[in-house]
């Protein structure tokens, strides 16, 4: 493990590697929990802990700081795990290995955890110095952002009392957001139809690996490419040319990010066996071309292997692939209000077969509610149509901008300041847990920001050092500015 105590702010980064040690898989948050608690006792401070595992932490003004108001820094416990194919890692046990490399901080084969584990840094360096001003604070840590966001949807009125919330959360340094996408996740569910595999058939492991995966909201407008259906093409096309027949498919993992690797068991007569190779790595040679940009590391694989128990008969087969080709992924529609920003956007995120079903999942963004709603019924048609049980989750709303927000003005201003240089002002395709606390505390003046994480979601997830020293100084001076506006 590089040592991060020797990187700048000391503070932030000893923490964050503390955290690195410390289990936070998404749902199951016990063991950043009970650290937290430790902490909060360690140093004497106030805490408490709702039902569903929120934590929230207080400390009193610093000297002469008490008429200001209190303001609540917020940050998620939970971390996506996400690990390259060959790489042994438990989530739920070991820590995460954190490497520096070229002014950046990365993992050793997995997610590195920074979306939110330097957020949790930040409000632990703060509660625990006597040496920074602000007013009354509380840091507020909620379970389950990742897959769910059981936190935020289960945070009571009244858990905490602050009427400005600072939101740390975000991975772009140098820009503020001020809004961001609602969600909603679409999960179709097929029951698989068999058949013999038929006499003289020959079997095939194909795999795509390589990809760079990646945030399902914040990559999904990078063209990117999805492993799920760059395979599916394969797979429909060699059906209807080679007579391939699927036993079974698998590809992707977490409903927000892109799938980077699918793998699938097939047949075919033992007399395409040549001809099928020729094709797939014909294939191979035209994906590369369309994708050389933005997908320079894409791997695929074809190798022999047993023959299968069974496979999936022929009008199942062909209504499955059918679905996962006009399942739409990607972006839908860009805003019209706000130039660049992604509007609406779906995500195929994975197919899981288990026994005797198959298992798609996916996810629906948008900063308008009613064409969130209709992506996510364009999802549902096309795997109603193929048989398929759809089932829709809860969903979350989207944060609406203010641009009147005094924190916003206090912010900006902060940044101009420090760093001579205007930050970017916008809303954010991603979901944040803004959206929910906004319907549980109206009264709330809400902004988001942090350092730049590049790859989130991904193996490829990495923390850049320098924008850490930057986000510090920014939330710092924040805090001291919002006691000067109240003296």
């Amino acid at each position: 493990m590089n040592s991060l105590n020797k990187l700048v702010p000391t503070d932030i980064w000893g923490y964050f590697q503390e955290i690195c040690k410390v289990p936070r898989p998404s749902k199951k948050e016990e063991h950043i929990i009970q650290y937290l608690i430790n902490f909060a006792e360690e140093h004497q401070l106030e805490y408490k802990k709702d039902e569903i595992g929120n934590i929230l932490i207080k400390k009193p003004a610093s000297l002469n700081c008490e008429e200001a108001p209190s303001v609540v820094l917020q940050s998620h416990m939970d971390m996506v795990c996400e690990k390259h194919s060959h790489v042994k890692h438990d989530f739920e046990k070991d820590a995460i290995i954190p490497v520096i490399e070229d002014g950046w901080v990365k993992a050793s084969g997995t997610t590195l955890g920074a979306d939110d584990g330097i957020g949790i840094a930040a409000q632990l360096a703060v509660l625990a110095s006597n040496e920074i001003k602000h007013g009354p604070i509380e840091c507020l840590f909620t379970v389950d952002e990742e897959t769910g966001l059981t936190g935020a949807f289960n945070l009571k009125d009244g858990f905490f009392e602050s009427k400005i919330l600072l939101n740390l959360d975000s991975e772009d340094e140098g820009e503020l957001f001020i809004g961001c996408a609602g969600g909603l996740d679409t999960v179709a569910t097929f029951d698989i139809e068999k058949e013999e595999v038929p006499e003289k058939y020959f079997a095939i492991n194909l795999q795509i690996s390589g990809l760079k995966g990646g945030h399902s909201g914040d990559d999904i407008d990078k063209g990117l490419g999805n492993a799920v259906k760059l395979l599916n093409r394969f797979l429909w096309q060699a059906g209807r040319e080679y007579n391939l027949r699927v036993y079974s498919f698998t590809g992707g993992n977490l409903r927000n990010a892109i799938a980077r690797e699918a793998s699938a068991i097939a047949v075919v007569p033992a007399s395409q066996k040549e001809p099928i190779r020729v094709a797939f790595n014909i294939f191979y040679d035209e994906v590369c071309s369309e994708l050389e940009l933005t997908e320079p590391g894409i791997k695929m694989h074809l190798e022999s292997c047993d023959i299968p128990e069974y496979i999936w008969t022929k009008p199942f087969q062909t209504n499955f692939l059918n679905a996962i080709y006009t399942c739409p992924h990607g972006v839908i529609e860009m805003s019209r209000k706000i130039e660049g920003l992604v509007e609406t956007s779906t995500n195929l995120a994975s197919i899981k077969q288990v026994d005797e079903q198959v298992v798609v999942s996916t996810s629906q963004r948008s900063s308008v509610e009613t064409a969130k709603e209709n992506v996510a019924a364009m999802v549902r048609s096309s795997f109603e149509l193929a048989g398929a049980e759809v089932k829709h989750g809860e969903g979350y709303p989207g944060w609406e901008p203010n641009t009147d927000s005094q924190i916003l003005r206090i912010t900006r201003d902060s940044y101009e300041e420090l760093f001579q240089t205007k930050p970017i002002v916008r809303a954010i395709h991603a979901g944040l847990e803004c959206g929910l606390f906004l319907e549980k505390y109206p009264g709330l003046d809400m902004i988001s920001f942090g350092p730049t994480i590049k790859g989130a979601h991904s193996p490829d997830e990495r923390l850049e050092i320098e924008t850490v020293q930057k986000f510090w100084d920014h939330l710092l001076d924040v805090l001291s500015k919002i006691v000067q506006e109240a003296v």
